[in-house]
């Protein structure tokens, strides 16, 4: 039988995934995983939170919840397994008032229809048993929600690769894609390579290789910095596990929170400001050639017509301090400015629609022998193995 060879873009958490998937499962296939940065997990998968997601918050029947949820007892079992970071300690979702009970309502029913096990609805008396400093008039407990080492994961992965005979291709920049019948040609400047199939998850550069491939333009990719501060040593016992808003249904980011890390620290974060390069971790970081991309998307213009007042928050709270802090302090009072140093930031890769509208859901498309992951946000990392069955499946 002659070998299937497979190429998968971009050496994320969730391309090696899908590479260790197709390398231990299906027998007579080559993978190789190119990417363009001389590292695994350069960008999504090393600037997240390292939250597990229990699937709380993901509407019944899509696929976040599904892959969410069978995603995580995959990786709890593969953390396990490997000796890898990985403890439950646990997620309050906070309502600060009143008028935040309904949309707590919500989030109970949908994780309750997403089958989260052990989940508790806490007055707020409760709550403070659980987390001490934390304020509100009531919360949900999702005592398995985790926190791992996604990095590690991802690295452990590779690794998984290499042994069952795939390959890694760091410093691989593709910038040329091709298609004649069943094989695809994915060129570098300075080589050519060619695949019976082909995965693209290439993060923040995934609407630009789908495109590559023949894939529609839409979605694009908006790319949104999160911004962290980090509670200084001293000062961590203000947080037991993980402290989160009821967050904006308009939005698909949860808003700024508490997390512990497996290290033992705890960031405060994130916010969503515009990035202003697809790799912007810095201020600083300015890409001209991004920007226009972004300005010149149908979609963000319209994003940018409605919700230009949250924008303009979020502006604010990235350039104060006082006013990131004051937000974070709803739900842990005691919290002061001193308390806090600033921690790197991330850069979420958001698709959006023709319309403005922010894709929520994981979608997942196919060219010919080219399988596009179009958005794959948070709870990507969580569900990776769990979205590498089900991007096989479809090869």
């Amino acid at each position: 039988m002659a070998e299937t060879r497979v190429g998968v873009v971009g050496a994320g958490i969730l391309g090696l995934a899908i590479a260790r998937r197709l390398a231990e499962t299906r027998p007579g296939v080559r993978v190789t995983v190119l990417d363009k940065e001389d590292r695994v997990a350069a960008h999504q998968t090393g600037h997240n939170s390292g939250v597990a997601h229990a699937g709380l918050y993901y509407a019944p029947g899509s696929l976040k919840a599904t892959l969410c949820r069978r995603g995580i007892g995959l990786l709890k079992e593969y953390c396990t397994d490997r000796n890898l970071p990985y403890e439950e300690c646990g997620k309050v979702v906070v309502a600060r008032d009143a008028s935040e009970l309904a949309a707590l309502d919500e989030i109970e029913r949908r994780a309750t229809a997403n089958g989260v096990p052990g989940l508790r609805r806490l007055t707020g008396g409760g709550l403070r048993e659980i987390e001490p400093h934390a304020a509100g008039v009531a919360a949900l407990h999702s005592p398995t929600t985790a926190i791992a080492d996604f990095p590690a994961v991802a690295r452990a992965f590779a690794a998984d690769v290499a042994a069952a005979g795939g390959e890694i291709r760091l410093g691989f920049e593709v910038v040329r894609l091709g298609r004649a019948g069943d094989r695809v040609t994915v060129a570098s400047p300075h080589e050519e390579l060619v695949f019976d199939r082909l995965v693209v998850c290439a993060g923040l550069q995934s609407d630009r290789v789908a495109r590559l491939a023949g894939d529609a333009p839409a979605p694009a990719i908006i790319p949104f910095r999160g911004e962290y501060y980090r509670l200084v040593p001293s000062r961590t016992a203000l947080v037991r596990g993980l402290i989160y808003p009821v967050p904006d249904p308009r939005y698909p980011f949860l808003g700024v929170h508490f997390t512990r890390r497996v290290d033992g620290g705890v960031d405060i974060g994130p916010n969503a400001v515009l990035a202003l390069a697809r790799e912007g971790y810095r201020r600083r970081d300015v890409r001209p050639g991004d920007v226009w991309e972004t300005v010149r998307w149908p979609g963000f213009r319209h994003l940018a017509r409605r919700h230009w007042r949250t924008g303009a928050k979020e502006l604010y709270g990235s350039a104060v301090k006082r006013a990131f802090v004051a937000e974070a302090r709803g739900f842990v009072p005691a919290l002061t400015a001193v308390d806090v140093v600033a921690a790197p930031a991330g850069v979420r890769a958001q698709a959006v629609d023709p319309d403005g509208s922010l894709v929520d859901d994981f979608r997942i498309g196919r060219v010919g022998p080219v399988v596009t992951v179009r958005n794959a946000p948070s709870p990507a990392a969580t569900s990776s193995l769990a979205i590498a069955e089900h991007v096989v499946e479809r090869l």
